[in-house]
């Protein structure tokens, strides 16, 4: 058995912590076969739970015939937040950790996190942007953010998997610290990391796979062309030609996945493209 307990924890689940989390209640946000995510109160402060109780072989042999890697717990999700932590991207906290049995169809497993308090997600922060644009200067800091921290993950190895907009959450309380805004006031916190994957490398497929869904995300925000260039440079580290005389394959990769999601989201082409070739 494999477990983490925070202070707060140890004394009130240290005797049985599995049985503990069993008897948790709170606002249901997902409930699939195997596993649970609510949020709950404990000693008047607020927790996200994701409980695993065991997929199944069935799932693991239908997840493996269509080429998909099963979600067999919440060690992943575990192992991914300290990940990130060490490379310096805002994430969630653990709270508590625990892990048992030895089968993967039937291992139990959850993970505690600390509510992200006074946050919320980009996909709403950006909402009204095509009708009501944001101060400019703050759309650039947040172009920058995002760039910079997809540029990290990818570099150290890690793909996200379900890379899109409504997985960073921002805190707004940040925002009016001062009169005019610096990178630093950026504050975003990458979520939802349970299919992340962690590598010495990360292949190609699966950056233009998270890239593409980002840019995909992003599509219906009001962005100009100029932004989506903004976004290459800050993911690159380099001059904008450079960048794309350097990845040029890639980014048309990119571009065409972005694409060929929004169509089919959406039915229709995207007014927002640029030009790699």
């Amino acid at each position: 058995m494999n477990l983490y307990l925070r202070e707060e924890f140890q004394d009130a689940w240290g005797s049985d912590p599995f049985a503990e989390v069993e008897k948790l209640t709170g606002e249901v946000f997902r409930q699939v076969k195997g596993r649970t995510t609510l949020r709950f109160e404990f000693n008047n402060k607020s927790y996200f739970l994701k409980r695993h109780e065991g997929v199944g072989w069935q799932e693991i042999i239908k997840n493996l015939v269509s080429l998909r890697l099963p979600i067999l717990g919440a060690r992943e999700e575990y192992q991914a937040i300290n990940r990130l932590h060490e490379l310096g991207i805002d994430t969630m906290t653990v709270a508590a950790f625990g892990e048992r049995g030895f089968n993967p169809a039937t291992r139990q497993s959850f993970l505690v996190t600390d509510d992200l308090v006074g946050t919320v997600s980009l996909e709403d922060f950006c909402i009204d942007w095509k009708k009501q644009p944001p101060p400019a200067n703050l759309k650039y800091l947040l172009i920058r953010k995002v760039a910079e921290i997809s540029g990290r993950m990818h570099g150290n190895g890690l793909n996200h998997r379900d890379y899109y907009i409504c997985h960073f959450h921002l805190n707004t309380g940040r925002l009016d610290a001062k009169p005019r805004l610096t990178l630093d006031d950026i504050v975003l916190h990458l979520i939802d990391l349970h299919r992340m994957q962690i590598r010495d490398k990360t292949p190609q497929r699966w950056v233009v796979k998270d890239i593409g869904g980002l840019y995909f995300s992003a599509m219906e925000l009001g962005l100009h062309k100029r932004d989506i260039y903004r976004f290459i440079k800050g993911y690159t580290g380099k001059n904008l030609k450079q960048a794309i005389n350097d990845h040029r394959d890639f980014w048309m990769k990119v571009q065409s996945r972005a694409v060929k999601m929004y169509k089919s989201f959406y039915n229709k082409a995207p007014e927002l493209a640029v030009k790699i070739d």
